[in-house]
């Protein structure tokens, strides 16, 4: 089957409920028994065949009522609106999995565990990151507030540095863990404090992970 060839490069930020690590990284199933996350994107470069892509940003909130893999999950996604009309289709395209290889990227995959699809929001994004710092701030007013930080050592409150290597991810190849909190209320609402982050490079395509 041929594909419309889109490729996304850019940093990511990302913070759900489980504990630092996030069981799903080691195929492992959550900390709480659900799954609960957002993730945002800046694309730096990218395209959607002809189209350029290089400038927006997204981000999403999921839920799910248990494991990921269980299905019956719901998700809102926010496209700055900065973006054009077509630059939003194109992002909404990629975002629900579609023009995309089976099982090759973490928007194919999840897709096929969603159940509800809420109307996306097209609002500013605010997006601030230092992986090598593992810190960062993305918030869309009156929808989403996330901030991370790095893992602080209990004793001495020191940063702790974890980087974890997914030869074979779907979503990244390699990442910075780090302490996250998010705030969101509206069709997907989240709320927790002190847990799994992580802030990677992504670079994404019909083909999967680079």
């Amino acid at each position: 089957m041929a594909y419309i060839d889109w490729r996304m490069r850019g940093p990511e930020i990302a913070n759900c409920n489980c504990a630092w690590g996030c069981p799903c990284q080691f195929n492992a199933l959550p900390t709480n028994g659900n799954c609960r996350a957002m993730t945002a994107m800046r694309v730096d470069d990218g395209h959607f065949g002809d189209l350029s892509l290089g400038g927006t940003r997204w981000l999403g909130m999921f839920a799910w009522p248990g494991p990921i893999h269980l299905g019956g999950g719901e998700v809102q996604l926010v496209i700055d609106d900065g973006a054009t009309m077509a630059q939003r289709e194109a992002l909404l395209t990629i975002l629900s999995g579609q023009e995309t290889e089976p099982g090759a990227t973490i928007f194919n995959v999840f897709a096929a565990m969603l159940e509800t699809v809420h109307e996306p929001i097209f609002r500013p994004i605010m997006f601030e990151i230092d992986i090598e710092n593992r810190i960062a701030h993305t918030s869309v007013e009156d929808v989403i507030d996330t901030r991370v930080e790095p893992i602080r050592n209990p004793v001495t409150g020191a940063a702790h540095r974890a980087r974890v290597q997914l030869p074979e991810g779907f979503e990244y190849r390699e990442a910075e863990y780090a302490s996250g909190t998010t705030r969101a209320k509206g069709a997907v609402s989240l709320s927790w404090a002190g847990t799994h982050s992580h802030l990677a490079p992504l670079d994404l395509s019909t083909h999967g992970a680079a």
